[in-house]
């Protein structure tokens, strides 16, 4: 594992332009242009391929947003089948303000459901009983990820981090490429991305307020 862990600790950078809200943000690391590493999403699938030599510097995966600043308690993820854990990978990269936690599919012993897909579930109680082959995630959060680095195939379902499951959130550009800002009579495409930001941005605040008064 040592030639991926440096890999992962790199990987943790490909952070895209996240949102603050919580949301999967798919993408890869690749800094020698391999173009080997694929990351997609579509009908609840994170399709994730790494078409080269396990010992190319490259990893499809996808960020995890709007965990920072809490304690790790829990993470899961489901695979079309126990077939795609290729030793620690995928896995979960948490990085805290203690360290960067590594948690691989082989560090704990998958849920096989009904209809051949495997779900991983990774707590304190969890990776006890996979025999403490990682170290649970201490401190708080900073940033998060699912990854695979290892060549292969993995398809992710309910993947999710503290309770929350993760799925992405439609950028503000996207509703305005493709001429889709004529459609919405903006003068530009520009205009378009400015005024979906800041309905964005008041959505949140709003959000942040009714979380907050209903905290009392």
């Amino acid at each position: 594992m040592k030639k991926t862990l440096i890999a992962a600790i790199a990987v943790c950078s490909f952070i895209f332009a996240a949102s603050a809200a919580a949301a999967l943000v798919p993408g890869v690391y690749d800094p020698g242009n391999t173009k080997c590493p694929t990351a997609t999403y579509a009908n609840g699938v994170l399709h994730l391929v790494k078409n080269c030599a396990t010992a190319t510097n490259a990893a499809a995966g996808a960020d995890i947003t709007g965990q920072e600043g809490q304690p790790f308690t829990s993470a899961s993820f489901t695979l079309a089948s126990t077939a795609q854990c290729q030793g620690g990978s995928p896995r979960f990269d948490i990085v805290t303000t203690t360290g960067t936690f590594f948690l691989g599919c082989n560090n704990v012993t998958p849920i096989v459901n009904a209809d051949g897909s495997a779900t991983y579930v990774f707590t304190a109680a969890t990776i006890a009983a996979g025999g403490n082959q990682v170290t649970v995630p201490t401190g708080t959060i900073t940033s998060a990820d699912v990854l695979i680095d290892v060549q292969g195939t993995a398809d992710l379902t309910n993947i999710a981090l503290n309770g929350v499951k993760q799925v992405p959130s439609v950028k503000p550009a996207d509703k305005c490429k493709h001429g889709q800002w004529r459609d919405r009579h903006f003068k530009n495409q520009g205009q378009c991305v400015s005024h979906d930001r800041h309905e964005l941005k008041h959505a949140r605040q709003e959000g942040k307020q009714h979380k907050h008064h209903s905290h009392h």
